[in-house]
């Protein structure tokens, strides 16, 4: 059976691009388009989608406001299609925090041009959301006082300890909750989400206003501290690299690897060589297997990991290719990671 998607835009030009790319791909049927969310609301009881492909800025009810009531009433895996823009992506990572499974992004100048050329990005992120768990993480408190340590304290301390993390699809709420469990003196921590550039820094600075640690996107040359956490920036690759007693960033744009950029496996064997057992590391939920090769090299080598369990995560695919390969020491709840990565990095 097809997965039967419902097309929810208020451009008609938009709306008609997608059912036209979706439609050419034998296992995805389009059933039907909406222009705003009231229309939406009906056609959904009516056709039963399986998938929704969902704008934000749209008339007569806000997208996320939908989206809030569709996850409270109705839930069904949402693909958010939205705007490539410091604006959509606060509103994208909003989405994603209400329950949306994954997003698209739409091209800032020529929309059908650049629609065009995502269309096997869109089919594949269709075809995942229909198997992809809609998964209730714990909620983020709106307003946690977090505190960072004073800059005194942790500006010039380097690490003995490296934490690396990386995920994909759902692993921007997942990785909330695992550096919400983080003190501020937590080990140094890398992270490789896959992000668009234009996503990165804001994704960076959300998930710092909920953390102990001090999280940023990372830079190139910046030195790697305790009570750190740094998010590969979009569309480039994240390594750790040596520098006398300490690490430092290294932040290259090179050719996609495992086709992401940035890319956990490049992270991961560069963890390898900088910081052998030194370190430990994470495989969180994601689409694909990006990182789960490395991620085996790495226990080869005596370095502790662990990925999510499929219970725990939304899509199960780099965690679960990890799994299978047997590259995890211990497979764990999201809400166990932080605490075991912790302990692992004090035994390490």
């Amino acid at each position: 059976m097809p997965i039967k998607v419902l097309i929810i835009d208020d451009s008609a030009l938009v709306r008609q691009l997608l059912t036209e790319i979706l439609s050419k791909d034998p296992e995805i049927e389009v059933i039907g388009a909406a222009p705003d969310p009231i229309i939406a609301r009906d056609k959904i009881k009516q056709l039963k989608p399986d998938v929704l492909t969902l704008d934000v800025e749209m008339p007569r009810m806000d997208g996320l406001q939908f989206l809030a009531n569709l996850m409270r009433l109705h839930p069904l895996p949402v693909v958010m299609v939205s705007s490539l823009t410091e604006a959509g992506a606060d509103v994208t990572l909003k989405a994603l925090e209400l329950g949306a499974i994954d997003f698209v992004t739409k091209p800032k100048l020529d929309v059908a041009k650049g629609l065009t050329a995502y269309g096997p990005i869109l089919c594949e992120k269709v075809k995942m959301a229909a198997k992809a768990k809609i998964i209730s993480l714990p909620a983020r408190p709106v307003d946690k006082p977090v505190s960072h340590a004073p800059a005194t304290a942790m500006a010039f301390r380097t690490t003995d300890k490296l934490i690396a993390i990386g995920a994909s699809a759902g692993g921007t709420e997942a990785l909330r909750v695992v550096l919400e469990m983080m003190p501020a003196d937590a080990p140094a921590t890398v992270i490789t989400q896959h992000i668009p550039a234009e996503f990165s820094r804001p994704f960076a600075e959300r998930l710092n206003k909920h953390s102990a640690m001090v999280v940023m996107q990372a830079e190139d040359g910046a030195p790697i501290l305790a009570g750190h956490a740094y998010v590969a920036p979009g569309g480039k690759h994240l390594e750790v690299v040596r520098d006398g007693a300490r690490w430092r960033c290294r932040v290259i744009d090179t050719e996609p690897v495992n086709r992401h950029k940035p890319s956990v496996g490049v992270m991961f064997s560069s963890v390898l060589k900088a910081a052998g057992t030194n370190c430990v590391a994470a495989l969180l939920t994601g689409m694909g297997d990006d990182g789960s090769r490395e991620l085996l090299t790495l226990r080869q080598a005596g370095i502790r990991t662990l990925v999510q369990d499929e219970a725990t995560s939304v899509v199960w695919g780099m965690p679960g290719t990890a799994f299978r390969l047997g590259a995890a020491d211990e497979v764990l709840p999201l809400d166990k990671v932080a605490g075991r990565l912790l302990e692992l990095a004090r035994n390490a």
